[in-house]
C-alpha cells in the first residue's frame, strides 16, 4: 500500500490513522480511469463540430487558412 503522505509522530494518531488505512476499501483506479477516458472522448467528437457551428464563416475561413498556410510551410524531412 503507498502512502501520499508520512503518518503522525503523536502515537494516538498514528495509532488512528493505521486503523483507518486497515479498514478502508481498495481504491477502484481501473474503473475510474474507464469513465473518465469515456468522459474525454465524448467531449472530443463533438468538439470540433460544436465549435465550428458556433463560429462565424469568415473566422472559420481564417482558420482554415492558416492552418493550410502552416501544412503546407513544412520542410520535408
Amino acid at each position: 500500500m503507498r502512502r501520499s503522505s508520512k503518518l503522525p509522530s503523536d502515537p494516538n494518531q498514528r495509532a488512528a490513522e493505521i486503523v483507518r488505512l486497515s479498514v478502508e476499501e481498495p481504491e477502484q483506479t481501473e474503473s475510474v480511469t474507464e469513465y473518465l477516458a469515456s468522459i474525454g472522448r465524448k467531449g472530443g467528437l463533438k468538439g470540433g463540430k460544436a465549435r465550428a457551428k458556433r463560429l462565424p464563416a469568415g473566422k472559420r475561413k481564417a482558420i482554415a487558412r492558416k492552418a493550410a498556410k502552416a501544412r503546407w510551410s513544412k520542410k520535408p524531412v
